[in-house]
């Protein structure tokens, strides 16, 4: 793995930022829009701001691979940056498993596990499939060329392809991708206690479905190395274009084998690696080339804000810190001054002003939670 500069990418903190502000507050400013204006397109944008219950997509629905997605392009410039400074394999593989440790602890927390409610807690987290995705991925770079690691990409794919669709369940037979009857969910009742979440049935980030989102990340590990190489003879321009391309590739083929594979983000399906990952690529390419090619940056400022405290707004939404109440406090007398639909509009917007104002008086102080 070379690097061409061991810098950090603008635009990966900007499109990071990008992705949690939709989880923050930005879905419920599109929907205040929507029943302020009543204007078509933002009718679109609002039917983007929620999950699909089961099969499909929606821009809510690439939230979560993206941000695993840009978590894996990180890796390559983060394992650069340690050899750098003259770490060794033991130095390295010590950090990934305490990150790894950390990402799960911080996923319990997000979950209540302090309520020592143990029947009812949800131990599957967002933050542990990161973690555990992350890491493997991070095993597989290590340890391999980037043709194997392309093997491994698409080994996982087929072979949870394989299990989803060969592999019988008591009662229901094998290929039963409906919410009791799937293969995933099966595990997950027999081997996971607790509480489940999405769907009564399974956990959308359940035992087996954790496999394909380690594909998700090595996608991210593969943008990140073709943006580092040397060896490949490409202006910063051109492999923008050539990012933007193998995005609108990968959706394609994504669409392609949901055919036979349905796009259902609960399972997270080999098809929806593909397509959310063509997606998450593209997205990187925008901001890339519009970010670190053309130098416009001034305009992803407040996303990048959000973006280097991204797991801070993340855990504070859990109930940390009651925005809601802050808002109150400050915007009350504000918010009066407006009749609805206008007072939902502005009451959204300064909650989103609230976490924001936080995230930068961190920002100032460069106080930055990282694991």
């Amino acid at each position: 793995m070379q690097a061409e500069k061991n810098q950090r990418l603008i635009s990966l903190d900007a499109l990071r930022g990008f992705d949690m502000f939709w989880i923050t507050g930005g879905d419920n400013l599109i929907i205040s829009l929507t029943s302020l204006t009543g204007c078509p397109l933002f009718r679109w944008a609002e039917n983007q701001m929620h999950h699909v219950p089961w099969e499909g997509f929606t821009f809510y629905d690439m939230i979560f691979p993206l941000f695993l997605f840009i978590a894996g392009v990180t890796m390559p410039f983060s394992i650069v940056r340690r050899k750098s400074k003259g770490e060794n394999a033991k130095s390295i593989y010590s950090h990934l498993f305490k990150r790894l440790l950390l990402l799960i602890l911080l996923g319990l927390l997000y979950n209540g596990i302090l309520q020592f409610d143990f029947e009812h807690q949800r131990y599957a987290s967002v933050l542990a499939r990161i973690g555990l995705a992350w890491f493997f991925a991070a095993l597989i770079i290590l340890n391999f060329n980037i043709k194997v690691q392309i093997i491994w990409f698409v080994f996982i794919l087929m072979a949870y392809w394989g299990i989803m669709m060969l592999i019988p369940v008591p009662g229901y037979g094998a290929g039963v991708l409906t919410p009791e009857g799937n293969i995933a969910a099966y595990i997950d009742r027999l081997l996971l206690p607790g509480s489940f979440c999405c769907y009564v049935y399974g956990d959308n980030e359940g035992i087996l479905s954790t496999l394909p989102a380690i594909s998700t990340a090595l996608l991210g590990t593969f943008a990140g190395q073709f943006i580092l190489s040397e060896s490949i003879n490409f202006n910063k321009l051109k492999k923008g274009l050539i990012l933007l391309l193998t995005g609108v590739v990968l959706m394609g083929l994504g669409k392609i084998w949901g055919l036979a594979f349905p796009i259902i983000k609960n399972l997270w399906t080999s098809s929806y690696v593909l397509y959310a990952g063509g997606w998450s690529m593209l997205l990187l390419a925008v901001f890339y080339i519009i970010i670190d090619v053309w130098n416009i940056s001034r305009w992803s400022f407040p996303f990048v804000v959000i973006g280097l405290n991204s797991i801070t707004i993340y855990m504070l939404s859990a109930g940390i810190i009651s925005f809601q109440s802050i808002n109150e406090f400050f915007f009350t007398g504000l918010i009066n001054l407006f009749k609805d639909p206008y007072r939902h509009l502005v009451s959204n917007a300064c909650f989103i002003l609230c976490e924001w104002l936080l995230l930068y008086f961190l920002y100032k102080k460069k106080i930055f939670l990282k694991v």
